[in-house]
């Protein structure tokens, strides 16, 4: 490539980057006294999100037994969905005809889509070379993702916020792998901000490193060097466990950017939550709210209920009796029980709809916690009467 050309790539970069800042900010508003905990605004094309923020996963285009609707009334102001399931149905280049994700979804607020690279390396049969990596769709069709594909699609479903993408280094891996892993997700990472070519959409960079705090270390000053709208640690809760997860967040949150958001990838437990806010962490986003309402697994303040237990069969009292949610408003522990034993629908939208509540609460009472220098107290409160597991 001549030098006209790498020049003419290198202003694109510097543009893109420059007019994102017309679309995207972050305002840092407040660190608690006591902590690194901190409240700040992140502004997007669909709203103004306030942080911490817990974000739910709508994988597919969809958050699972709820409607946009549902949500808006719960008042979530920001959902995640996934390159490589979207990529695969109903593609990229439909959903841009459709007039991009959120009018395909009729979804009004910020969307943050994935990489696909957790998906795809989470797949038994794939070959990851320096182009990408190749793997067997569900219909055993080959199928190649690159950085400037994931790129691609993302900017075809038009999120706010898309993600670089990268190789999650599964746990455990020993340093040589994870090193040379790690200069591959740095190239890649080049190539994604190559291709970024829509400053309307924040790109985030990934911090990979497993547990190593020099790889952490040397991962987070690479990807700061490029100044991108936000960062992410990746490569937590892929098998380590709680004491490992902490001690990476630990290592590398202080690392990262501060006026920057910052994103802690695929933590979704309520005590991990406040783990990963203490430190100073801005997002995150998991499954486990949704997949546990289906499974009849309901969060209370006293910690997690299974609604199916035979206790609560006569018992008329709302999941959560100070929750407002409209589950709670509206329905007794009993009820829902008997939704769930006679497999109705509604049963996993009531329930659904209520873990929602419960993490969005969460995230906000931790908020108002940090603007009164109170994170540490609102913690060690929660935890005092929050039990880690299931309270029948």
């Amino acid at each position: 490539m001549g030098s006209n050309q790498e020049q003419h790539k290198k202003q694109s970069k510097e543009q893109c980057k420059e007019q994102c800042k017309e679309h995207f900010q972050f305002k840092l508003q407040h660190q608690d006294s006591g902590c690194l905990a901190r409240a700040g605004e992140i502004i997007t094309p669909h709203g103004t999100i306030s942080t911490p923020i817990f974000m739910p996963v709508g994988t597919h285009g969809a958050v699972k037994a709820q409607s946009p609707a549902q949500l808006e009334e719960l008042k979530i102001p920001i959902i995640l969905s996934n390159t490589y399931h979207l990529h695969l149905s109903p593609g990229s280049e439909l959903i841009h005809k459709a007039g991009g994700l959120h009018h395909y979804m009729h979804w009004p607020h910020a969307i943050l889509t994935d990489s696909g690279g957790f998906q795809v390396f989470s797949l038994e049969k794939k070959q990851i070379t320096e182009e990408g990596v190749e793997f067997l769709g569900q219909s055993g069709k080959k199928i190649f993702l690159s950085p400037e594909k994931s790129m691609e699609i993302q900017q075809n479903l038009g999120a706010d916020i898309i993600m670089a993408f990268d190789e999650c280094i599964p746990h455990p891996s020993n340093p040589e792998y994870v090193k040379k892993s790690m200069q591959r997700t740095w190239r890649w990472l080049n190539r994604c901000v190559d291709s970024w070519h829509r400053p309307q959409q924040a790109l985030f960079g990934i911090i990979q490193g497993s547990v190593y705090p020099e790889l952490r270390k040397a991962g987070a000053e690479q990807l700061a060097s490029l100044d991108l709208p936000g960062y992410a640690i990746g490569g937590v809760s892929v098998g380590e466990g709680a004491t490992l997860m902490e001690q990476v967040v630990k290592m590398t949150a202080p690392l990262m950017p501060v006026h920057k958001p910052r994103y802690v990838m695929g933590v979704g437990n309520p005590e991990d939550l406040l783990m990963i806010w203490e430190q100073g962490i801005d997002m995150s986003d998991c499954i486990i709210p949704t997949k546990f309402a289906r499974g009849g697994t309901l969060f209370t303040l006293r910690g997690k209920i299974r609604i199916t237990h035979r206790n609560y069969r006569h018992d008329f009292y709302p999941i959560e009796p100070n929750c407002d949610c409209y589950t709670c408003r509206n329905f007794s522990r009993s009820y829902i029980k008997h939704l769930f034993d006679s497999n109705e629908i509604l049963g996993t939208i009531l329930a659904t709809t209520h873990n929602l509540a419960f993490y969005h609460r969460l995230a906000t009472s931790a908020r108002e916690a940090i603007l009164a220098n109170q994170f540490l107290s609102f913690k060690h409160s929660f935890l005092k009467k929050y039990s880690t597991k299931c309270i029948e």
